[in-house]
């Protein structure tokens, strides 16, 4: 899972199989992160990508 922080600061995070999964870049800079899965970045308080 690739965790991205949008303009306004909001983390959101995308699953493989989403439209944008492979368009999106990790920029560790930025504090976006990659997750192992849905449920270990929902605990870190990510939220998923709207569809």
């Amino acid at each position: 899972m690739k965790g991205n922080v949008s303009a306004s600061g909001e983390r959101i995070y995308h699953t493989p199989w989403d439209h944008l999964y492979g368009a999106t870049s990790v920029n560790t800079a930025k504090g976006e992160r990659w997750f192992c899965n849905e449920a270990e970045a929902e605990k870190a308080g990510w939220r998923r990508a709207s569809r």
